[in-house]
């Protein structure tokens, strides 16, 4: 399928899914939008295993594209058919999603990228929950990430002072897993897709499940769920595949099942 307002590569199991508007700093429209989940169709229906998403250009997401807004619809509209639908798929996807941020990413883009299970930032990137400056609350799951990454402390400074945090400051704080060179970003999110790929799928989606959790469950609920987990997992080729090859001493050959 063709795209105007996004890319899409489907290569090796690995799908990079990149925003491309760069003269909006990708921030979303509609239009865009349906795109994405045009394209998160084909990318479930390609026996994806892992994926990148990034953007084009200056900027990763500056998040919803205030000219885009139909005024005359309860703002709640734009969040319920398109950010809240992205951000659900992105936490569902049985496969690891890696976002690469290269520049901003503010508003809804920045909580979009926290909803990734693996965040990637350039040197130069930020992080902007921009929402108070135009009397906003954050949205795209931004209040439960923040909360559960920063703790409510720092949650309540980023969204109420809506200051950019640089890349380094957010990695030292927990909010996302590395910080590289920006000419290096969409090489080493390749390359960690790449890997993720040939891992063990199965047993890294019920990983996502049980690290989803573990934000409410007790320590008794969460021994459970992980007995649950595990019983599961080790009846899969890969649990078995993966023994037999630590015993033979070669790499496996894992299958996502």
């Amino acid at each position: 399928m063709a795209y105007e307002d996004i890319s899409l590569s489907l290569q090796d199991s690995v799908a990079t899914l990149s925003l491309n508007r760069p003269d909006k700093l990708n921030s979303m429209t509609a239009h865009m939008h349906r795109e994405v989940r045009a394209a998160l169709k084909e990318i479930d229906a390609a026996g994806t295993r892992a994926m990148v998403l990034t953007g084009a250009g200056r900027g990763f997401c500056a998040g919803q594209d205030l000219a885009d807004l139909d005024m005359s619809k309860d703002l709640s509209y734009t969040i319920e058919r398109d950010f809240n639908p992205l951000v659900q798929w992105i936490k569902a996807a049985r496969f690891p999603v890696i976002c690469a941020v290269n520049g901003i990413a503010a508003g809804a883009g920045a909580n979009i990228a926290l909803a990734c299970d693996i965040v990637i930032a350039g040197r130069s990137a930020s992080f902007l929950q921009a929402f108070a400056k135009i009397g906003l609350v954050p949205d795209a799951g931004g209040t439960w990430s923040l909360t559960h990454l920063v703790g409510p402390a720092r949650a309540r400074g980023l969204a109420m002072l809506a200051e950019p945090l640089p890349a380094e400051t957010a990695l030292a704080w927990g909010m996302i897993w590395k910080v590289v060179e920006d000419a290096e970003l969409q090489a080493e999110a390749g390359r960690l897709a790449r890997h993720l790929a040939a891992q063990p799928t199965a047993a890294l989606a019920k990983i996502k499940q049980a690290v989803e959790a573990a934000a409410l469950n007790s320590f008794d609920e969460q021994l459970a769920l992980e007995g649950k987990l595990q019983s599961a997992s080790s009846k899969t080729h890969d649990f078995a595949e993966g023994v037999q090859a630590f015993l033979e001493k070669r790499p496996a050959k894992f299958k996502g099942c």
